[in-house]
């Protein structure tokens, strides 16, 4: 466990240089290991002041809007002893804040959003360090206060996966402000630098880029308007907060799924014809849709029974995404949602996810497979989830989730798979 642990530390690392390098210095074509360490040696990567200021000043930001702005105040589900934590959702107010504080930024010179895709290599090392540096202080500091899980130690296993559930400072819940706050909005941010980067050195802004700005758009919006559901989630009340969460939040999110919106930046301006643009914006849009309505149901279902459901209005509030007195299979040791999309499938969400991250891929055309990445990388760890899934549930539910199987037979595709 420890071997495969730190294996998968240090390709996190190298997998983030490897496709930065691949795509500045040849226009995505993949390198050799010669060729990637030639290149990467004589790459701009080096944090700088400048770099360092951006990232951290950005973390700073964000965590202020955290514990100010405005927003529901919403209860997780019941830990040891019946508490219940309180989380601040004003995801959505503060991004909004952010979408100001950069235009602003941005039109009157004082920081262009091209200067974040100008120190992309500068900032992404920024990241990795930061990311590196929160996950050893989430990993000794509450060992030393004593607010570790019990049985977890200082072993590398442990720095991996964790020993802290539920890492926060007041209102300040640090997993879901990661998870949500750090990783998307900054997606975005970085989607758009490269917008803004296009428009400056050759005069335009593609479809391409427009469609992957789109997408970022949609998706980062939808995180940040749903984050009411985000407490009862799996990652929030189960998983503790080691360096695999951390990283991937700080720095492994942003800085690898931003890759098509940085290769169309580097390599010559291309159009789709007008027809294949469309249908990829409408595979697009209506794989969102999917998406977040499944969520939504889903969601909000499960905060009607831990008695935690709000109405709320952010935009934008989709068609069939509350299901009301919805049909559920009820079973000796709990309940499932059998309506909505989740009488179709076991898993729509996902299926409308891996949909949207072929459309990310798509809207790059077919010059690189590091556009595709995130949809091959997305696809395998949701598909592993689905069996991990099933095995927790069916230990969960007992015989109950056999006949929850028989009544909804199939994963992510009606009559496929």
């Amino acid at each position: 466990m420890a071997l495969a642990a730190l294996g998968t530390v240090f390709f996190s690392h190298f997998i983030l240089y490897y496709c930065w390098v691949c795509i500045i210095s040849s226009k995505g074509a993949l390198l050799g290991l010669h060729g990637f360490w030639t290149n990467f040696t004589e790459s701009d990567f080096t944090p700088t002041v400048t770099s360092m200021c951006l990232y951290v000043g950005f973390l700073l930001v964000q965590a202020l809007l955290a514990v100010t702005m405005p927003g529901p105040v919403m209860e997780g589900l019941p830990l040891k002893g019946g508490i219940r934590l309180k989380y601040l959702c004003n995801g959505l107010v503060s991004w909004y804040v952010t979408l100001a504080i950069h235009t602003i930024l941005h039109f009157t010179g004082v920081l262009p959003l091209h200067r974040i895709a100008d120190q992309f290599g500068p900032l992404m090392t920024s990241a990795v360090i930061v990311g590196n540096l929160m996950s050893l202080f989430v990993w000794i500091w509450p060992i030393a206060t004593g607010q570790n899980e019990p049985d977890t130690s200082l072993t590398v296993n442990y720095f991996f996966m964790g020993v802290w559930l539920n890492p926060r400072f007041g209102i300040l819940d640090l997993k879901m402000f990661a998870e949500i706050r750090v990783s998307w909005i900054l997606l975005f941010l970085l989607t758009a630098s490269f917008t803004d980067q296009q428009y400056r050195q050759h005069g335009m802004v593609t479809s391409p880029m427009m469609l992957i700005v789109l997408a970022h758009f949609l998706y980062t919006n939808a995180c940040m308007k749903g984050e009411e559901c985000i407490p009862t989630t799996w990652d929030i009340f189960h998983e503790r907060w080691g360096w695999m969460l951390v990283f991937w939040n700080l720095a492994g999110v942003p800085f690898l799924y931003c890759l098509p919106g940085l290769y169309i930046s580097q390599i010559a301006p291309f159009e789709h014809p007008t027809g294949v643009s469309l249908a990829i914006g409408i595979v697009l849009l209506l794989a969102y849709y999917i998406w977040d309505t499944a969520n939504s149901q889903k969601n909000r279902y499960r905060m009607v029974q831990a008695g935690t459901y709000i109405e709320r209005n952010a935009f934008p509030q989709l068609p069939w995404g509350t299901l009301r007195a919805p049909k559920e299979l009820k079973m000796e040791r709990g309940t499932l949602l059998v309506d909505g999309w989740w009488q179709f499938v076991r898993k729509p969400h996902y299926a409308g996810d891996m949909v949207m991250a072929l459309c990310w891929g798509l809207a790059c055309g077919f010059g690189s497979f590091l556009p595709y990445l995130y949809f091959f990388f997305l696809s395998s760890f949701l598909i592993h989830r689905c069996k991990r899934d099933g095995e927790r549930l069916a230990i969960k539910y007992g015989d109950g989730w056999q006949t929850y199987c028989r009544q909804i037979p199939y994963i992510l595709v009606p009559y496929v798979y």
